[in-house]
């Protein structure tokens, strides 16, 4: 055992599952996930498909722990983001998204067909909502309750039991539909030959929301 209390055999078969999933995403980025093969990538890793097996019993297992590591992997950095505020949260968002975007669609794409992701991939995405709650909390609430306002607040479940305001709800709902709305067009590829800087759109799209969604609290950076 060493010193982080895993013996040889627990490290060996960690490793094994890394070299598994590294491969998994390289086949993602060329063949997509509906191609996803456990055969091919065991002859890659050098094993037969039933040895693979032993570490993933299913292409569904395989699929779970890729999500769990994307949406670990997105959650930690929107977490380190949040201290500087709704800009920050943005573009670390962004940033991830571009670094590797198979990775992006394989998690806020398509859903995959006959897949049900369980419960605590959910509650990992949701740590990337409490970020988006809290530094929403950061614009004043003024103005009169809009329609969907007053229905987020009878449905906020998905908000953790955070004490924020309906305005906070439907400031965080709309940044994460609108940002996600884009980012998914550019990764796709659909603003391809239209000639404009997606950059620039995103900023936009990004001012548009705190310019007309509520004042801020604090100066924006």
């Amino acid at each position: 055992m060493d010193a982080d209390g895993k013996t040889s055999r627990e490290r060996y078969r960690a490793q094994v599952c890394a070299e598994i999933k590294r491969y998994a995403w390289e086949q993602l980025a060329t063949t997509g996930v509906s191609a996803l093969s456990l055969n091919a990538i065991a002859k890659h890793v050098g094993m037969s498909g039933p040895a693979l097996y032993r570490y993933f019993p299913s292409r569904d297992d395989l699929i779970t722990d890729l999500i769990r590591d994307a949406y670990r992997s997105l959650a930690d950095v929107v977490q380190a983001a949040g201290p500087g505020g709704v800009f920050a949260v943005a573009h670390a968002i962004r940033d991830w998204a571009l670094a590797d975007p198979q990775r992006y669609l394989f998690v806020y794409g398509t859903p995959i067909p006959g897949y049900r992701a369980p419960d605590d991939t959910t509650r990992i995405s949701n740590e990337i909502m409490t970020v988006l709650l809290e530094v929403h909390a950061a614009f004043s609430d003024d103005g009169p309750a809009t329609p969907f306002e007053a229905h987020l607040d009878e449905h906020r479940e998905w908000a953790g039991g955070l004490p924020v305001s309906a305005a906070v709800l439907r400031r965080a709902v709309t940044f994460w539909t609108r940002l996600h709305g884009v980012l998914s067009l550019e990764l796709a590829g659909h603003f391809a030959g239209m000639g404009f800087d997606p950059t620039l759109l995103f900023e936009a799209e990004l001012d548009a929301l705190l310019t007309g969604g509520a004042r801020r609290s604090v100066a924006s950076p």
